[in-house]
């Protein structure tokens, strides 16, 4: 859940998502889901040339099982709320697990 908490937090701001397939694309994030599936709107293709016939489509669905990497602008990650979020996953599992928390 944690990467879809942190993907939440970035709905409405410009990202790149790179495919298996070496597709990249970049455009607004309009929403996630659990799944990891992404919707973005207003995207551009970085190598037209390779892939033209994603030159006429200006949104779309993107399933969670293809994505190779997400980038996005350093100033979009708030890394303070990100390292908490995972210390506190840390936490649970050695709570869970039953070992020593320091």
């Amino acid at each position: 859940m944690l990467f879809f908490s942190f993907f939440k937090t970035l709905t409405d701001q410009v990202i790149t998502v790179e495919l298996k397939n070496d597709l990249c694309i970049t455009g607004t994030l309009k929403s996630v889901d659990q799944f990891l599936n992404i919707r973005l709107d207003g995207i551009t293709v970085e190598d037209p040339e390779r892939h033209p016939h994603m030159m006429a489509v200006k949104n779309c669905f993107i399933r969670g099982s293809v994505v190779r990497y997400v980038r996005m602008g350093a100033r979009s990650v708030d890394t303070t709320l990100l390292e908490d979020a995972t210390r506190r996953g840390e936490f649970m599992v050695r709570v869970l697990k039953g070992l020593r928390v320091d």
